[in-house]
Order: structure tokens, then sequence, then C-alpha cells
């Protein structure tokens, strides 16, 4: 479903607006993810916890109708299933436009950040294995501290400004890119279970109406938005996560069509970015961050499970991504992004340690029937991402003492 680079790209269109657009669309999210964390945090453990968790996990919605056409989840599936299918339909175009004619258009510019981002999601997921190796139920988490949260890592640069290099900026979002594409591979292999082949092959023929109306280079959103509920429906029944659904359909939607300014991904793409930002992805926090305190010891954080992810996160993410990138510029395979030191890359990788929201989706997937082992999982997300986040934040205040000379330089 792919389409080839777009070189006379349209009137008014300016690649670097778009990617300031777009960091500052993930600033001002990772700030909102931050408050509804904390209030699901506070929620959890007050009063109001146990209303908190009826309305997310006992309460139906029901879509549909009755003996035809019913779909009947609860709340906290209808988020972390259809919600999040939106995200990762946004998920899908960007990786799409960047690999198209964005920073990831060219091997030069795509292999440092790939290479990172398979060393950041390598080492993490060893670190787990590592501590939980052992034990059968606990190993199903492997892939929770691969995850890079992109909202609250720039959200968390952005507080440094123009003292950060726009080039750490652009190689930060690039690795992201890939790890999301990691992640999404990841899901798709290991995260799938009880297949129904039959309502497969229905997916598939959606699949292939999609590929169609990429050739025919049909840029109505509602015909894909009609396939694209279609193959969501039959994704969710077949055992694969509905998310995926998402990608597919993101695949399918053109970047350009020949003789036609409009672009239908980049319009979409602009639509979706303030819905994921600030009502999407705040709700799956405010979902799935709400960790009950009560009865927690230090031999809850103690546990395997929980020392996988923090070890992975914190550490984890920054061996992979400090060791990669040396190993791929010392090799001559590429070079260190224009205006940027080893030290402030050490610190990048530190925020790469910020797992958050794919990590706390991957926990929900991996100990979907394992609540104490997915209980265990969060709190490591947390501690992880938090010392991430502040550790790293400071060793960037630090190593980003002079404004950046570089802000127009990409």
């Amino acid at each position: 479903m792919g389409q080839k680079t777009v070189q006379n790209l349209p009137e008014g269109y300016n690649p670097i607006n778009m990617l300031k657009k777009f960091l500052s669309y993930e600033a001002a999210g990772g700030i909102i993810l931050l408050f509804f964390a904390a209030a699901a945090m506070v929620v959890a453990n007050s009063p109001f916890a146990h209303s908190y968790h009826h309305i997310l996990h006992e309460v139906h919605m029901v879509i549909g109708i009755e003996g035809l056409f019913e779909l009947n989840k609860h709340i906290i599936h209808w988020i972390n299933d259809g919600l999040m299918a939106l995200f990762f339909l946004l998920v899908g175009l960007e990786i799409k436009r960047e690999m198209l004619e964005g920073n990831l258009s060219s091997v030069q510019q795509a292999v440092l950040p790939a290479i990172a981002a398979v060393g950041g999601m390598a080492i993490p997921g060893l670190c787990y294995v590592f501590f939980n190796s052992d034990n059968p139920d606990a190993i199903a988490g492997w892939a929770v501290p691969t995850a890079t949260d992109i909202a609250f890592a720039v959200g968390l640069m952005s507080i440094l400004g123009k003292r950060v290099p726009l080039s750490l900026k652009v190689f930060l979002l690039a690795l992201a890119i890939f790890d999301d594409l990691g992640a999404i591979i990841v899901i798709a292999l290991f995260y799938t279970s009880n297949l129904h082949t039959d309502v497969l092959m229905w997916a598939a023929g959606l699949i292939s109406i999609l590929f169609v109306m990429n050739r025919m280079n049909i840029n109505k959103g509602s015909a894909y938005l009609v396939v694209g509920i279609a193959l969501w429906f039959c994704v969710l029944k077949s055992g694969v996560h509905a998310t995926l659904a998402g990608v597919l359909v993101a695949l399918a939607i053109p970047l350009q069509i020949p003789g036609d300014r409009c672009s239908l991904l980049r319009q979409l793409e602009h639509d979706l970015h303030p819905l994921a930002a600030y009502i999407i992805l705040p709700m799956f926090a405010f979902a799935n961050a709400g960790v009950s305190l009560e009865g927690l010891s230090l031999d809850v954080a103690l546990q395997p499970v929980t020392l996988g992810v923090i070890v992975g996160l914190f550490f984890g993410k920054q061996i992979g991504i400090v060791g990669t990138t040396w190993l791929a510029v010392k090799s001559g395979l590429a070079k260190l992004p224009m205006g940027t030191t080893w030290p402030q890359i050490w610190g990048m990788s530190m925020l790469a340690g910020i797992g958050f929201t794919m990590s706390l989706f991957i926990a929900s997937l991996g100990f979907r029937d394992a609540a104490s082992l997915q209980i265990e999982a969060k709190l490591g997300i947390l501690i992880g991402s938090g010392l991430s986040a502040i550790i790293g934040l400071m060793c960037l205040a630090i190593f980003c003492k002079k404004p950046a000379d570089q802000e127009h330089d990409t």
C-alpha cells in the first residue's frame, strides 16, 4: 500500500512548520497526560476508588442492533480497543508520511534512529527477561519496558525550550516513530490469540478493498471510514488486537493525489492530532494509570515483574539507545545529529525511558487475565517512567546550557 515519495510538495506546505506544529501538539499533550495520570492515581486511592473501578470494569456499553450486529464491551475495553484504534490510525499516518517525505524519507536520515530504536527495544526487553525468565506467566510482559511515550518525552523536553537543539528533538521523534512501528509489530506477533480464521478472511477481503482504493487514488475520507469501521470490527472479532486495524487503514490512505493539492493523509493527521493529544490519550491515561497503593509495600516494588520493568525502562533504554548509537557512529554507518553532543544523546535516551502510554497498553494485553501481575507492571511503569523523566530532564538541563543555534537547520 506504499506510494512513491512526492518530490513536488503542494503550495504552502512547509515540512519544518509541520514538524514544529507536531512537536507543539506532543508537548501540550504530554502535560495534559501528566495531569490525567496524576488524577487517576488520586481517584484510585480515594473514597471514589470503588466507583472508578466499577465504571471502568463492570459497566457495559452496547453498540449495534441486537441479534444482528452487536458489540457489548466494558468501558475500559471501549477505550483500549476502540479509542486507541484511532490513536494507532494517527501513528500509522505519521509513520507513512515520515517515511515518504519526512525525517525518515532517506536511508541517511533513517538509519541512526532506526538502529537506536532497535537497541532501545531489545535491551529493555532482555532486562525484563533476566528478572522473569523462570516465570511463564510473567514472561508475557517482556515487551512492556520496550515502549517510548513520545508525548511525555517531547512534552518534558519542551520545558527547556530553545536550549534543546531541534536536531535532538527530531532524533527523539524519529526514534519514537520507529519504536511505535516496533510496538505495532510486537502486538501483531506476540499479543494475538484464539484466532478465528473465518473472520480473518473477511478482514483480508477488506484490506484488499483498501489496497484497490489506494491504487485508484480515492481521496474520499468517508470511503475509508466505512471500510475502516468494518475492518476494525472484523479484526476485533478475529482475535488480532483491534488497534492494528487503524494502522492498516492509515497505510492505505494516499499521501498525494496526482493533480490534486489536497492531501487526505495530511488532513487526517492534522485533524486527529488534537483529538489524540487532548482527548484519546488523556482518557486512556485516566482509565489505565489508576493504581491503588493500598497494601503496597517494598516487597511488591521488589517483585520480578516490577523490577524488570523499572530496570528495563530506566537502565535498559539508556544502554540500548546510547550503545547502539555509539556503535553506529563509530563504525561509520551514521553520523551524530548536527549540533548535538554525546551527553545530550544520553539525556535524551533517559527521556525515551518514559514508557507510560504504550507500556500501559502492552501491560493490559500481556496481563489481561492476571490482575496482580498487571498491578506490578503498572507500578514498575510509573516508577521507571518517573525516574526517566526526572533524571533525564535534569541531565538535559545541565547538558543544554546554551540556546540552540540550529533551530532552522534540518
